[in-house]
């Protein structure tokens, strides 16, 4: 015979949680909104209590339980008071929601114009015991456009014994029209340490014992909201075994300790995005949470830019773990580095929602912060734009070469001139602070090097003769300082579009600027393919080549201010344009007497 359950606890059954039961009874228990409870307690002492309030406010910041406090205030059997006396029927039955004078309704379920038609009439009745027949409406923003038109009138005349308790998380979608009936009082965030007392002393009170450290991470993650805290704090001391510590909270939450979130920085800030994958996927597979972890690393990020910003700042958001590492590294950081990772990581929080692949996202994150190069701000790209001052980064890892600090030109060095190497490769130490610098030598050791170094100088300059000539093979050498270039078969017109005397002097002077030394550079055309002159050579040849044509159209100022300007070049000519030749008139129709037509 199968086994009968046992009855429920009674116990069990009618146990309260923690929010409810540690819910503010006066105004002065309504913490972190003392200037809230002041204006409340002033104008019950001077008689001057409004007929409408509005209390709005992000959630669990105490504006429902200020509206309780008002209506038990105004309906006390000792009295309209500031201090209600909480032990007669009234406060009592205000406290647990059953009063008969007071009415409280959600407004996200009692939202069509027919209930507030109905409130309409209600409110010519006078209250049953009180003074005031008060209604509190929660979440009034969730009513509809005809619902808050219906209230318009009675709230702006209402009987003189009905007050209005509006509360909202969203007041920007309440109509200005019922803003302007309403006395609006704003309820902000509770800061974490004030959550830390308030945490402290209930669970002084419940008789269980919690480190400091637990308290302060439950504190932070409410997110300045005093009931979150609380509902978190009731489910962490019923699924602790003991005392309640950060290790426990951090397994119940899916959070990083902090030496994690240390180690994980550090990785990223120290460009090593293998061993940053390697810790985030073994922590992942331990059942860490993407979206807390984002939401650790966002305050990381954004406690370096507090410190960075003011580094005599004490009071940031942090664990002292955090704290210390944070003051290490933002002063090895500048500011518009730390200011892009915060922007990656809030983009990438944006991104996760609604996404379901939050690790990848994570992962994507963490390799372009790994990757990033220190930024240089706007306005100093600008400057050394101005100035004339190329700055050309090779990647982590990279065997390219890292051209050196911007030099500005009024230090002797030419807009123009040789562009130095950051690795002192075959140089000396020329700069005036003792930091090597020298030009790249063009030797066959060093000629890939020089042509990747060349390249880049183009892609600045020249875009379009740099996009031509990536098709090209690499250069060979000929001579002293003398490079050959050549295409492979089939690449006729970039061979064409290169091999011009404009083309081959920018080669000329991007090799120089990298070597130092003047290089002579000579195209050749692919091998089995025609030259330029012959390429499109007529049969029967009559005036000018194609070749001679081009050059001779490139001389005109429209081709001209292309060329110099875009570097551009001349890909294909038709046989019949002719840009001197004038424009084709249209045949007369017939005599005219007009003298400008004929």
């Amino acid at each position: 015979m199968a086994k009968q359950p046992s009855p429920p606890d009674p116990v069990a059954a009618e146990y309260t949680v923690v929010a409810r039961r540690y819910r503010p009874q006066q105004f002065g228990e309504l913490i972190g909104q003392e200037h809230v409870a002041q204006a409340l307690v002033n104008a019950l002492q001077s008689g001057r209590v409004a007929h409408a309030y509005l209390f709005t406010g992000a959630r669990g910041v105490g504006k429902t339980s200020a509206a309780r406090i008002l209506a038990k205030a105004l309906n006390c059997e000792t009295g309209t008071t500031a201090t209600p006396c909480d032990r007669c029927e009234s406060c009592r039955a205000v406290a647990a929601g059953e009063d008969v004078d007071v009415l409280e309704i959600d407004g996200a379920s009692n939202n069509k114009v027919e209930e507030v038609r109905d409130l309409r009439q209600n409110v010519g009745f006078r209250p049953t015991r009180g003074r005031y027949k008060i209604y509190i409406i929660d979440e009034v923003h969730m009513l509809s456009t005809s619902a808050f038109n219906a209230l318009l009138k009675t709230l702006e005349e209402p009987p003189p014994h009905v007050k209005f308790i509006f509360a909202t998380t969203e007041v920007q979608k309440i109509p200005v029209t019922i803003l302007s009936r309403c006395q609006r009082f704003d309820f902000a965030h509770v800061g974490p340490g004030r959550i830390f007392d308030q945490l402290k002393s209930i669970v002084e009170r419940e008789g269980h014992q919690a480190d400091d450290d637990a308290l302060k991470l439950v504190a932070r993650r409410a997110a300045g909201s005093m009931r979150d805290s609380q509902s978190l704090l009731d489910q962490l001391l019923a699924s602790a075994p003991g005392r309640l510590t950060a290790e426990h909270v951090h397994a119940v939450l899916g959070t990083a300790g902090d030496d994690r979130v240390v180690a994980l920085a550090a990785t990223i800030l120290e460009r090593d995005p293998t061993k940053a994958l390697k810790l985030l996927g073994e922590w992942i597979d331990r059942g860490l949470q993407v979206g807390e972890l984002l939401d650790q690393l966002i305050e990381y990020w954004r406690a370096l830019m507090l410190v960075n910003c003011a580094p005599e700042l004490k009071e940031v958001p942090a664990s002292p773990l955090v704290h210390e590492a944070v003051v290490k590294r933002a002063a090895g950081l500048n500011l518009d580095t730390i200011l892009s990772g915060l922007d990656v990581w809030t983009t990438t929080k944006a991104r996760i929602r609604g996404s379901g692949h939050a690790q990848v996202l994570l992962e994507i994150a963490v390799v372009r912060l790994a990757r990033m190069d220190e930024s240089l701000a706007v306005g100093q790209l600008l400057q050394s734009l101005s100035q004339g001052v190329v700055a050309i980064a090779a990647p982590a890892g990279s065997s390219a070469p890292r051209l050196s600090e911007n030099v500005p030109a009024s230090d002797g060095v030419k807009k123009n001139g040789p562009l130095t190497l950051a690795n002192g490769r075959n140089g000396s130490d020329n700069s005036a602070d003792g930091t090597a610098s020298a030009t790249l030598m063009l030797t066959e050791a060093t000629v890939t090097e020089v042509w990747r170094a060349a390249q880049q100088v183009l892609l600045e300059r020249s875009p379009i003769l740099a996009k031509q000539l990536e098709s090209s093979l690499l250069p060979a050498i000929f001579g002293p300082n003398s490079l050959v270039i050549r295409f492979p078969p089939g690449y006729n017109h970039s061979y064409q579009a290169c091999a011009t005397e404009l083309g081959v002097q920018r080669v000329q002077d991007a090799l120089k600027r990298v070597t130092g030394q003047p290089v002579t550079v000579r195209f050749d055309a692919p091998a089995s393919g025609p030259t330029p002159a012959t390429s499109a050579a007529p049969a029967a040849p009559a005036g000018p080549s194609v070749a001679e044509r081009k050059k001779a159209l490139m001389t005109l100022p429209l081709f001209k201010r292309a060329a110099d300007a875009l570097g551009a070049q001349m890909w294909h000519a038709d046989d019949a344009f002719d840009p001197t030749a004038a424009p084709a008139r249209p045949a007369a129709a017939g005599p005219t007497d007009d003298p400008d037509e004929a």
